[in-house]
């Protein structure tokens, strides 16, 4: 029987979730995932095509991709200091943002999973939990609005002949308007205020939708509120996450002798992103599929496009955790050194 350890008093703990074990543990079946997936694209019969692509794959755009790929973590951790806590010191806000991309890897649910972590370091640092819980609604809405946004205009763009290549209107003005729609939905549904807390006797779901919507009440006039502000990180870390990313499916197409129209990229990233929602480990299989069926559906070649999501999928988990995990190392580390007093203490009044 393993011995749990002692708590010492007045010594800071990370939760057991966020303990290395518990997270090695998770780990590994994404990665075995990982290469599960890998041989069968180099074993299964039928798949000789993309073997031979990926065998053949150009270094210098793969290299490319992994350089892209590191660029929209930049982002993500450029927009997490002025959005949680403007006076963070710069090393804790780069541990803490990568730690969540690491972790992000390993759990599921788009990145939602994450912020968890970010949030107990903030309530440890003295951040009071409503306004840590109205601000990583914030983070999220604003992350994701870049996304929602570029569909709802190429969409249109491209409904219109604009711009290229020509698809019909059910690839085209359709996910633009169901775009448009939930950004329309996310701002109208505050307006009508958070509504009285269900009791008891609603009913689990009616609770959990009633929680749902006092959230994003909150969230949205904070990510207001954030915007009106007009800090440029907010603005060049959202944007950033978004593009770099789109970039790294871009150059891995490349990288496979593909010239894919950013159009198609843009288009396809933010529907086959949606199957990271699915309650996966590390979103694999659902960001993996959505991605693939979204692209072949835009008319690139199937074997080339295995080959450009393979190779994204491979970036997207492993750059993140690997140095998310040093990241996380040294923030465990500076939890109860007296020389990092550097976790955002925050006045309730702010």
């Amino acid at each position: 029987m393993r011995v749990q350890p002692v708590p010492v008093p007045g010594r800071v703990e990370m939760p057991t979730e966020f303990q290395p074990r518990r997270l090695a543990k998770r780990a590994v079946p994404v990665a075995v995932l990982i290469v599960v997936l890998v041989l069968i694209v180099v074993l299964a019969p039928g798949l000789d095509q993309v073997r031979h692509l990926l065998s053949g794959g150009r270094a210098g755009w793969l290299v490319l991709a992994v350089l892209l790929e590191g660029l929209s973590c930049l982002s993500y951790v450029l927009m997490f200091r002025p959005i949680f806590c403007s006076h963070m010191r710069w090393r804790t806000t780069w541990e803490l943002g990568w730690s969540e991309l690491g972790m992000g890897s390993i759990v599921p649910a788009s990145g939602i999973g994450g912020l968890a972590l970010g949030a107990w370091i903030l309530r440890e640092g003295g951040m009071p939990t409503p306004q840590i819980a109205r601000r990583s609604v914030a983070f999220f809405l604003i992350k994701g609005a870049v996304n929602f946004v570029a569909v709802a205009v190429v969409g249109v763009v491209m409904a219109v002949g604009l711009v290229g290549p020509h698809k019909s209107l059910l690839l085209t003005a359709l996910p633009a308007t169901a775009a448009a729609a939930v950004i329309g939905l996310v701002l109208v549904v505050p307006r009508f205020g958070p509504g009285a807390p269900r009791g008891e006797g609603s009913g689990r779901i009616g609770r959990a939708l009633s929680a749902g919507r006092r959230a994003l009440v909150g969230g949205v006039a904070e990510a207001e509120s954030i915007l009106r502000a007009h800090d440029p990180l907010v603005f060049i870390g959202a944007i950033g996450y978004w593009a770099w990313d789109n970039a790294v499916l871009w150059a891995t197409f490349h990288a496979f002798g593909y010239s894919v129209p950013i159009t198609v990229v843009l288009m396809a990233y933010l529907l086959g992103q949606m199957g990271g929602l699915l309650p996966l480990p590390g979103g694999l299989g659902g960001i993996d599929g959505g991605l693939f069926g979204t692209f072949v559906l835009y008319g690139t070649p199937v074997a080339v496009t295995a080959a450009a999501v393979l190779a994204y999928r491979v970036i997207l988990f492993w750059l993140p955790l690997l140095i998310g995990s040093v990241a996380f190392v040294s923030l465990r580390r500076g939890l109860n050194r007296p020389d990092r007093p550097d976790l955002c203490v925050v006045p309730v009044t702010t």
